[in-house]
This record gives C-alpha cells, structure tokens and sequence, in this order.
C-alpha cells in the first residue's frame, strides 16, 4: 500500500499515479466511498473521512453546512445524518457524493475553513438551521453556537433587523428570541422549549443559588424564581455525578426550593407528562394544549 494513500480518501487517478491498477480497487485492501473515491481499508472510517471524501467532489464556492457545519465548528451534533452541503445554483440541486444539497450562493465571509474542509460561517450556519423548521431544533442550534460564543445574540439580531423580507426570517426571527446564551445542552434547550411550547410561562436558565449566608448552592438548568421551582436535565452522565448532583439537591431543598428531575425518555416519549407536572409544580393553571416537541 502506497504511503501516499494510507491517510485519506483518493480518487482512481490518484490510485492510478500510485501504481495501483483500477482492477486492483476492487481487492480487500480497499473500500469504495463514491463514484471514482476510495479509502484504504485500514484507515478508521470516521465523520471526518467521509466528508473529506464529499469535498473532494465539491464545486468552487460550495461549503458544508447545516448540521454537518454545526459539527465541523466542534458542536456536539450528528454531523453525517446527512452530510449537508449547499451549493452555488448553477451547479443545481438534488444528491451529489452522498450529501443532501442545498442550492444557495454563499458570500466569500461565508464560508471558512474548519478542520480542513470548506464550511459555512457560524453566523450563517445558525440562519440556516434557524430558519427551517421545527422551531425546536432551530433553538437548539441557535443556543449550542451562543454558548460557545461563536455568534451572538448581537449579530443573530442585526441579521433578522436587516433582511427583513428574507425566506425563513420569521422562524430566525421567533428563534432568536426564544433563544439562550447560557444553556448548557441541546437536551436541557429540548426541555425548555418543551414548557414554552405547552404555553408554560418561560424559566430562566442556569440560575446560581445561594443560601443565605451567601454559600453557592447550585445552579438549576431551568428555574422558576417566583415560585422557587427548580428544573434539572438527567443526561447520560447522571449516575458518574451521582453524589455531586445528589449533594447539590439537598443543598437546594434545604434552601426552600422544589425541585423537578427529567430525562431525555421524559423529554420525547411523555412530554404532556412533563409540562403537566412542571404546571403543577408552578401552583397555577395555564392555558394552552400540551403537545411534543415538534421534530423532537
């Protein structure tokens, strides 16, 4: 195996200019990515592997973008379900390499460099998923690349104020203001949005408490501070941080506070559950049908 194909996807010209013959591409040693692309079998398939193999097939002006873009920013998103691109529309629209294709024109500060690959800025990646639906989705990219700072609430503003008549703006425009710099992850914003859209009055987001001698007793994900009702996400990693988050609940029950403890299954499979004890918890009766998150 050629040194110079150990560590990447390479076409068949590549593989011809190596020595390697085309019939020889369809031996053990070597894996099929697409049309013309191939990888060696020893090398790990992985996110980056495979879109190092659609960019190869990209046109001038094309980038990554979407949910695939979110990844390549490093956010904790599925950055191959699908690969997403958009495309320049003179190259049209459909599949290509593998990839969902978007037909759009991107401006030159729209696209950027990220781990090695062609990718739409933050600012215009959070306009695109912001602006498809569901609304819920939208957010929680919106929150992921806020808490990141690698936009702002500032510029998500100034963009909705300035393109007023632009496709999606309403949805960006609705996601903008219901998004939140501080929260944490994209479950705890799945959880949040869950409440705002059984039409539950909106908690505030990672709140720090303290007792009264001033001691920091906690920080809930969602808490609602009239009425002391404090809000946590369960995610995977609950049972590692047993005796700290353990530890801080009694830290805040001690205080005066109730306290409400979901999980992702909560989250999708019973969410009028969920927004039915949250209203109860809040001690009021609220307008407003329940219902799941929409694309949850």
């Amino acid at each position: 195996m050629p040194v110079a194909l150990r560590n990447g996807p390479f076409t068949t010209a590549e593989a011809r200019a190596a020595g390697i013959a085309r019939g020889k591409l369809r031996g053990a040693g070597y894996r099929r990515l697409g049309s013309g692309l191939y990888r060696w079998v020893g090398l790990k398939e992985s996110p980056q592997l495979m879109l190092s193999a659609v960019a190869r097939r990209l046109p001038a002006g094309a980038a990554f973008s979407g949910r695939t873009a979110a990844w390549l920013h490093g956010l904790d998103v599925v950055p191959c379900d699908p690969i997403e691109v958009t495309i320049p529309e003179p190259f049209g629209s459909g599949r290509r390499s593998g990839a969902s294709v978007r037909r759009a024109a991107l401006a030159r500060e729209e696209i950027v460099r990220r781990r090695g690959l062609p990718t739409s800025s933050a600012l215009r990646t959070v306009i695109d998923l912001g602006g498809r639906d569901p609304l819920t989705e939208g957010v929680v990219a919106a929150d992921l690349f806020l808490h990141a700072a690698l936009v702002t609430i500032a510029e998500l503003r100034a963009y909705v104020a300035g393109h007023s008549g632009a496709k999606g703006v309403a949805r960006l425009r609705r996601v903008v203001d219901l998004a939140e710099p501080e929260a944490e992850s994209a479950m705890e914003t799945r959880l949040r949005m869950l409440l705002v859209l059984a039409r539950l009055p909106r908690p505030e987001v990672q709140v720090s408490i303290h007792d009264d001698q001033g001691r920091f007793l906690g920080r809930p994900d969602l808490f609602y501070p009239r009425q002391r009702l404090a809000i946590e996400y369960d995610g995977g990693n609950h049972r590692d941080r047993l005796v700290d988050d353990n530890r801080r609940q009694n830290g805040l029950v001690g205080a005066g506070l109730r306290l409400l403890r979901f999980t992702a299954a909560d989250v999708y499979a019973t969410p009028d559950a969920v927004a039915m004890q949250v209203r109860d918890g809040l001690g009021a009766r609220h307008a407003g049908t329940v219902g799941r998150i929409p694309g949850g």
